[in-house]
């Protein structure tokens, strides 16, 4: 079968075209794991298949204004590609541009086919491969793949969470969902207000004020927010060693203090909770921080929003930015009105109230015609599954920067494949034997996370069936654990060893 440039089928979808490896997913995931395979397997051959007509994943999706990181760009940009630009954050566009120019220095960009959705994949234990269908604008097509590497984020970019709004069908207005921002709206000299409390709120609420006539910040329950410098707070790094030295202190001052504040607010929520609140009363004083900024949990049971320099918090004092606490009664003609019986008036309704998870990219998987049931199967460090041969699963950490845990996972495919091929091995398979099953497989009781719980895998009651949320912890078992450790790895044709 051929392809054409852009990685459509040009030929019968049933004679399957065979790589070594495949990824699904070209964002920052999928481009690091591909980058990864470049440096540390150069002759391997293999493609990356994407659903999207762009590099990006999340970073192509998103458009709303002001979107942005909210990890600090010292720990989510690549190790092996330094972040350079000044800012500790940065935009989406930013982001875009970075992973762009990742993939076309590291010779990525040719591997990509483009418009490709993965459906299906199939394992044959008699081959040793795997058979990966997907869907493109010329019709189906088919691959197979040795290993199968899946990059695909984990929620639904197809659909996002929306309550049911009583009187919702009557709202004249633009009722905007963040996911699929319009590039036409206008909000210029209107009424919006912003239904939620999370990092998208956080994040889009500042960018809006000041552009429309008023902007209100609707949330049903607040949230942990922290201010948090926009720039660099030791500058002189920069001139007082080369910028690579400079970058590697920078990002590990960054990983340190992000892992000791979750370890803070694990064992000392109370005290943590008072830091956090007498931050932002800092900013617009203890009576909001009392009204608005008392969330009902402690500290890191849901994620950590981050303001930077405290752009929400002046928006408010300013009066740009209206935050009101109450839960919605029902949707009207002009408006939203409130269990209190107050009413606000909006031209635009913008719902930030959540994501719709789907993990695998909605793959429908099998071994050897048996169909695997994501959420009843254990997970091998968070990335590969039980009973699953030659498949990873990328998955982030969320106390801390994604791309930490992507890319550790990436540099540990790297050296799985090697171990497989200096000692004959086909396949190997993780076997979690005499394993109970201990908790679920994401640690936080966020609204979305506990919607999607039971479609993850779960976790095991010892290591390595266990995720720790320590990059420091795992990036030594990653890096030293025997690969052979609970993984039953095969020779083709051969029984298991």
């Amino acid at each position: 079968m051929r392809t054409d440039q852009s990685g459509n089928a040009s030929g019968r979808s049933n004679q399957a075209r065979s790589v070594e490896v495949i990824i699904v997913g070209a964002g920052l995931s999928g481009i690091g794991a591909a980058c990864r395979l470049r440096q540390r397997l150069p002759e391997l051959d293999f493609l990356i298949l994407e659903s999207r007509d762009a590099i990006g994943g999340t970073w192509d999706l998103f458009r709303y204004p002001g979107v942005r990181s909210d990890s600090d760009m010292y720990s989510f940009s690549y190790p092996f590609r330094p972040w350079t630009k000044p800012g500790v954050f940065a935009s989406g566009q930013e982001i875009r541009i970075y992973l762009c120019d990742t993939a076309a220095e590291y010779g990525v960009k040719g591997h990509i086919r483009f418009g490709c959705r993965v459906t299906s994949a199939s394992w044959s234990s008699g081959s040793a491969t795997w058979t990966v269908e997907a869907q493109t604008n010329k019709g189906d097509i088919r691959y197979s793949c040795g290993f199968l590497y899946l990059c695909t984020g984990y929620y639904d970019y197809d659909t996002s969470y929306q309550p049911e709004f009583c009187g919702f069908a009557e709202f004249c207005g633009s009722f905007v969902v963040p996911q699929f921002w319009p590039s036409e709206l206008n909000c210029a000299d209107r009424d919006v207000v912003v239904i939620g409390s999370g990092a998208t709120s956080v994040t889009l609420v500042p960018a809006l004020a000041g552009a429309c006539a008023r902007v209100t910040m609707l949330q049903r329950s607040p949230s942990y927010i922290a201010a948090v410098p926009s720039v660099e707070l030791r500058p002189w790094l920069g001139r007082l060693l080369p910028p690579r030295a400079a970058y590697g202190l920078r990002r590990l001052d960054s990983i340190l203090r992000q892992q000791i504040f979750w370890e803070y607010c694990r064992r000392r929520p109370a005290q943590a909770t008072k830091l956090l609140r007498g931050g932002v009363a800092k900013w617009i004083g203890w009576p909001m921080v009392d009204q608005h900024f008392t969330p009902r949990y402690r500290p890191w049971d849901q994620r950590l929003c981050v303001a930077p320099d405290g752009d929400l918090f002046s928006a408010i004092r300013a009066g740009t930015v209206t935050v009101v606490t109450d839960q919605i009664d029902r949707i009207e003609s002009d408006g939203i009105r409130l269990a209190s019986g107050r009413k606000l008036r909006a031209d635009i309704i913008v719902s930030a109230t959540g994501l719709v998870l789907k993990p695998a990219g909605g793959i429908a998987l099998q071994v050897d015609n048996r169909r695997v049931d994501l959420g009843q199967v254990m997970t091998y460090r968070g990335m590969m599954l039980e009973g699953v041969p030659n498949l990873v699963y990328t998955f982030g950490y969320v106390n801390s920067s994604w791309t930490l845990r992507s890319d550790m996972i990436a540099r540990w495919v790297c050296r799985f494949l090697r171990y497989l091929r200096r000692r004959g091995f086909a396949s190997g398979t993780p076997s979690a034997k005499s394993v109970k099953p201990d908790n679920g497989f994401l640690p936080l009781n966020s609204g979305y996370m506990e919607r999607g719980l039971g479609l993850f895998p779960r976790q095991g009651a010892r290591d390595p069936w266990r995720i720790r949320q320590n990059y420091f912890l795992e990036s030594i078992l990653f890096r030293f654990a025997p690969l052979g450790r609970q993984i039953v790895c095969t020779r083709h044709r051969e029984q298991p060893r």
